[in-house]
C-alpha cells in the first residue's frame, strides 16, 4: 500500500473558485445581453453558461469533499464525489445541447432581426471571460476528473462564444439572421460528442471497470513469473477516483514460503511489480498470499 497522497481536492479548489466567479459574471453580461439583442444564439450561450455554474458549484463541493479524512465507516474518504460530481456535469451538459438544438430548430423558419454590433460585443466579453477561466483551470485538467470536467463546461462556452462573434460578423456584413440559430445549433453539436466522452469516464470508475491502459493478462502473466509464485485468481483492478488506480489478488506460493519467512519478500515483490512495470501505476495494491495446499478450501475465484 502506497503512502498517503493528495488527490487533487486542495489544489482544485482555489482553481475553481476562480472559475466560477467568471463564469457567474460573463452569464449576467451575457443574459443582459441576449436581453438586449433576442439573440438566440447568445441566450443559448448564456444558459450554458447557467450550466457551467451550476456544474461548477457541484465541482467545487466534490473537491471540498475530497479533501475529508477517510473514516471506519468510509475508508477511502469521499474520493467519488469528484467522479459523481463529474457525472452530473456530463448529463447537465448533454441536457443543455438538447435544449439548444430542439429550440434552435423551432426558429430557424423564423428568424428576428438582431443588432450584430451589440452581439459581438456581448459575445466578446464572453469569450475573454471563457479565456482567463480556461488558463486559471488548465494546470490541474491532467490530474483530476473533476477539474478536466469543469474544463471542458468552460471550454465548450468558450467555442460558443466564438460561434456567436462569427454569426454577428455573418449579420453585420451579409445581413442573413439566420446565422444567429445555426450559430445555436452548432454550439449543441459540438457539446454532445465531449458530454458523453466525460459521462463514459465517470460511469468505467464508479462500475470499477479496469483501467484504462492496464492489460489484467500481462499483469497476471507478470505475478506469475515471480518466483515461487504458482497461480494467480481473483484479480480484480479499478479506480475509486481518476487519478487513484488499486488492484488486489490471491497470489499461490509453493508452502515453504511460509516456513522459511521468504513470504513478505515476495509480497515485497509484488507490489513493486504492479507499481512501476505497467502503463498506469498501482501503489495501492492489496496480496492475500496462499499456500499451494490451500487451493482445496479456497471459494471459487471470481477470474
Amino acid at each position: 500500500m502506497g503512502a498517503g497522497h493528495d488527490h487533487g481536492g486542495g489544489a482544485s479548489r482555489g482553481r475553481l473558485v476562480a472559475a466560477l466567479a467568471i463564469t457567474i459574471a460573463v452569464l449576467v453580461a451575457e443574459l443582459a445581453g441576449a436581453w438586449i439583442t433576442g439573440s438566440l444564439a447568445l441566450l443559448t450561450d448564456a444558459a450554458h453558461m447557467a450550466t457551467d455554474s451550476a456544474g461548477l458549484l457541484v465541482a467545487l463541493g466534490a473537491a471540498t469533499l475530497v479533501r475529508r479524512a477517510a473514516s471506519d465507516r468510509r475508508t477511502w474518504g469521499y474520493l467519488r464525489a469528484e467522479v459523481i460530481a463529474a457525472a452530473a456535469q456530463a448529463l447537465l451538459l448533454l441536457g443543455v445541447a438538447v435544449f439548444v438544438v430542439v429550440e434552435a430548430i423551432r426558429r430557424i423558419a423564423d428568424a428576428p432581426e438582431l443588432p450584430p454590433f451589440e452581439l459581438l460585443v456581448f459575445a466578446s466579453v464572453g469569450l475573454a471571460g471563457n479565456l482567463v477561466a480556461l488558463v486559471i483551470l488548465s494546470g490541474g485538467r491532467d490530474r483530476s476528473m473533476n477539474l478536466r470536467a469543469a474544463r471542458l463546461e468552460v471550454l465548450a462556452d468558450a467555442f460558443g462564444s466564438v460561434a456567436v462573434i462569427v454569426a454577428g460578423i455573418v449579420i453585420a456584413t451579409t445581413g442573413f439572421v439566420a446565422a444567429d440559430t445555426i450559430a445555436a445549433i452548432l454550439i449543441g453539436v459540438v457539446i454532445v460528442p465531449r458530454a458523453v466522452r466525460l459521462l463514459r469516464e465517470a460511469m468505467s470508475v464508479l462500475l470499477e471497470s479496469t483501467p484504462k491502459g492496464l492489460d489484467l493478462a500481462s499483469i497476471r502473466a507478470h505475478l506469475e513469473a515471480v518466483p515461487h509464485v504458482r497461480s494467480v485468481h481473483d484479480l480484480h483492478a479499478s479506480r475509486i477516483a481518476s487519478d487513484l488506480p488499486v488492484l488486489s489478488a490471491h497470489v499461490v506460493v509453493d508452502d515453504e514460503c511460509f516456513r522459511d519467512g521468504h513470504a513478505p519478500e515476495i509480497l515485497a515483490e509484488l507490489q513493486a511489480c504492479v507499481a512501476s512495470h505497467f502503463p498506469v501505476a498501482i501503489e495501492h495494491s492489496t496480496f492475500q498470499l496462499e499456500p499451494a495446499s490451500h487451493a482445496d478450501s479456497e471459494h471459487a475465484s471470481h477470474r
